[in-house]
């Protein structure tokens, strides 16, 4: 009887999470190039530059994101925003958006060539 009800339970457990995840990636906002246009105010400070180097905090060089894959422009901007990834300014400026924002700035920049 208790392995009945544990593996009832298991199997519950193991639905919820698999319909959980399903719904997490139903979810994720879809980019919109033209919505990013208004946010890319903050990003061409040191990604639009020539030679891509920047002074603050101190000279270094700047990744270039004009056409980077999407889903990896994404993951970098989560990691600043969670802290996984650390600069000063990337991590003032992740933490400063949206789910919706990250995807529109990635779809806006992967497009770009």
């Amino acid at each position: 009887m208790k392995l009945k009800t544990f593996l009832s339970s298991l199997v519950v457990v193991v639905s919820c999470a698999i319909a959980g995840q399903a719904a997490a990636a139903e979810a994720a906002p879809t980019g919109n190039i033209q919505n990013a246009k208004s946010k890319v105010s903050m990003c061409i400070g040191c990604h639009g530059i020539p030679g891509y180097k920047a002074s603050f905090p101190e000279l270094y060089h700047v990744p270039m994101i004009a056409g980077q894959n999407a889903k990896y422009i994404e993951a970098a901007l989560n990691e600043y925003k969670k802290g996984a990834r650390s600069h000063p300014t990337m991590d003032a400026i992740a933490g400063s958006l949206s789910d919706q924002d990250i995807a529109d700035l990635a779809a806006y920049y992967s497009n770009l060539k």
